[in-house]
This record gives structure tokens, C-alpha cells and sequence, in this order.
């Protein structure tokens, strides 16, 4: 399957899950645009726990108590991220690491798990390493899905 498609075509809301999370999501990180981004959350109610590379949720925190803290931090890393050269496009090699093919709906609420499994190849020759994964909670609201919060850098495999 190609790391760019949609895996919803016939389910308009786990596609519109997938073009925030995945498709959307990439796009401004490369780019270091978060107002591609912004609209995407419920600021009022967001929460991002930060699980440490942990399995163990007694090791994780609220480390992103308010949205502006996240948006911060996502900005810092994808400024580093910028700065670090690859030996192939960033965008290509994000695609091929993630991958959300599980999105539970009840009603108005959705739960997503965003995988990253994979290597970036650096220009030096070194490999960039993505290798944890992320639960979405997201609520639907006048016919749009929004992050309400996560729990992520969790463990992978």
C-alpha cells in the first residue's frame, strides 16, 4: 500500500481522521507551519501526556497541560528536524515510518492509533529512527474531527 493514500477512501469520517493526523500533520511539520495545523485541535479541552518511551504509565506525565505548551515543543523539534540533512525528502521518509490504520469511532468520539516504525536516512550516512506510537482522542463538532488530546511517545515494539 502506498504510504500516501488515504486507507479510508469509502469512510468519510476515519478519512478525514487520517488527512488530519497523517496527511496534514506531516505536511506542516516539514514545513514548520503550525497554522496548517492549528485548527485541528479542541484547545479548550486539549491534554497531551507525554509516556517517555515507556509502557509503564507510571512514568508518564501532562506534560502539554495547555495547547500553546505542545505547539511549542512540536515547533522545537521540527526546527531540529529542519536542520538535520537527509539523504532523501523528510516528507517521504516520515510517510513510509507512519503509519494509522485503526481508528475506533463511537458516536462522536474517536480514538486513533498513529504508528511510526521506520528510518530516516541521513546525509552523513546515519539513520534517524522513528520507533513509537500515539493515541489520539478526537471529538466530532459541526461536521469536523479535532484532537481533544493524546497520549504520546509511547513505546513501540
Amino acid at each position: 500500500m502506498n504510504p500516501k493514500q488515504n486507507p479510508f477512501p469509502n469512510d468519510a469520517d476515519r478519512a478525514q481522521i487520517w488527512e488530519m493526523l497523517v496527511e496534514r500533520d506531516i505536511a506542516a511539520f516539514v514545513g514548520q507551519d503550525w497554522s496548517m495545523v492549528a485548527g485541528d485541535f479542541d484547545e479548550n479541552r486539549f491534554l497531551g501526556i507525554h509516556a517517555h518511551n515507556s509502557a509503564n504509565p507510571d512514568d508518564w506525565n501532562a506534560a502539554f497541560p495547555a495547547l500553546s505548551i505542545y505547539r511549542d515543543e512540536w515547533l522545537r523539534q521540527a526546527a531540529e528536524t529542519a536542520a538535520t540533512e537527509f539523504a532523501e525528502p523528510l516528507a517521504d521518509g516520515i510517510f513510509r515510518a507512519t503509519r494509522l490504520t485503526d481508528i475506533d469511532i463511537n458516536g462522536d468520539v474517536a480514538v486513533a492509533r498513529k504508528k511510526f516504525d521506520g528510518t530516516i536516512r541521513r546525509a552523513d550516512g546515519s539513520d534517524d529512527v522513528l520507533n513509537w506510537q500515539t493515541l489520539y482522542f478526537c471529538r466530532k463538532a459541526d461536521d469536523r474531527w479535532k484532537i481533544t488530546g493524546f497520549v504520546g511517545y509511547m513505546k513501540y515494539k
